[in-house]
């Protein structure tokens, strides 16, 4: 009979799960194991109050987690069924996996089990390489795979027309004071164990560029000189918008960051415009889809990314008390 995950199993895929991707890399979650099952919780303590004030950036980035945790799980033979949010009386529980009928990983998993630890987010400009329609395709699928659409906007117009509604949107977070001072308590200008490092910030914004980027403390290039000409860009969304979507959105916004990884994509997000309500309404009709938006991906290939830290696993488990 099977007794369910071990410290081992969990330890192990917690490895790989905390290689998601975060809003300013606060890596807002916790994992535990309770009666044979692997629990993946929100960290509210982590949750940034003017950027994240719904707590969507927790669920997306726990979904994230989720879908390496789930990766993992499945390449060592044990993969997981899953439930989402199980327990009503506890919000904060987002997933629960426990053991499904043991079997040998896919080709598939395994390409995709191997893009983990190659996976960043990159800030810097990338070529004017277009992104092949065999690539984009897989893109599509892998949003699908997780029960998300994937809308690209190709071409001058498309993309010039969402920068119009990104380029609001970061103004109107820009005029909030404490939305800059949460950016700069987890800028990183020395080693830690979260935030993001100045040497990942990418070069500064110009007031010419298509698209917005945050402030992060990137290098500075000459004036006038286009960040990049023409991105492919991305938008991810999901049937709907409860926590339990934003949780699928999370797992298939890496499911998507993987096969961008695994065929030689970079990729960077850009949330502002899903951070204001009224610009993510905007950007809904403008695409004219059902659901909601929930993240927004800059596509393209260049050169590698750079890798964020991550703090200790043990910093991120919950374990079960040993008997004395």
């Amino acid at each position: 009979m099977d007794i369910g995950y071990t410290v081992a199993h969990l330890r192990a895929a917690t490895v790989d799960a905390v290689r998601a991707p975060s809003l300013h890399n606060t890596q807002p979650w916790r994992f535990r194991l309770r009666e044979g099952g692997i629990e993946v919780l929100a960290d509210q303590t982590r949750r940034l109050p003017a950027s994240d004030p719904s707590g969507w950036g927790v669920r997306i980035a726990c979904g994230a987690a989720l879908f390496n945790l789930r990766l993992a799980l499945a390449v060592a033979g044990r993969p997981a069924r899953v439930r989402l949010r199980p327990d009503p009386a506890e919000p904060d529980l987002l997933a629960r996996l426990v053991p499904d009928v043991p079997r040998r990983p896919s080709p598939a998993e395994l390409s995709l089990y191997a893009a983990i630890p190659r996976r960043f987010s990159n800030r810097l400009p990338f070529w004017p390489n277009p992104v092949p329609a065999d690539a984009r395709w897989r893109l599509g699928a892998a949003a699908r795979g997780e029960q998300c659409w994937l809308e690209l906007l190709i071409g001058v117009s498309a993309v010039t027309a969402f920068g119009e509604i990104a380029r609001s949107a970061h103004r109107v977070l820009e005029r909030d004071p404490a939305y800059r001072a949460e950016r700069v308590r987890w800028l990183r200008e020395e080693p830690a164990p979260d935030g993001v490092p100045a040497s990942a910030g990418g070069p500064q914004s110009e007031p010419q560029d298509v698209l917005p980027t945050r402030g992060f403390g990137g290098r500075e290039r000459a004036p006038g000189r286009d960040f990049e000409p023409e991105p492919l860009v991305g938008v991810l969304g999901s049937a709907g918008n409860t926590a339990v979507d934003q949780v699928i959105a999370g797992q298939a916004l890496q499911r998507l960051l993987l096969v961008a990884t695994d065929v030689g994509l970079g990729v960077s997000m850009l949330s502002q415009p899903i951070e204001v309500p009224t610009a993510r309404e905007q950007l809904r009709l403008s695409l004219g889809r059902l659901g909601t938006p929930q993240m927004v991906l800059r596509i393209g290939y260049g050169q590698p990314g750079r890798p964020t830290p991550r703090r200790s696993i043990d910093d991120v488990l919950d374990l079960p008390a040993v008997p004395a």
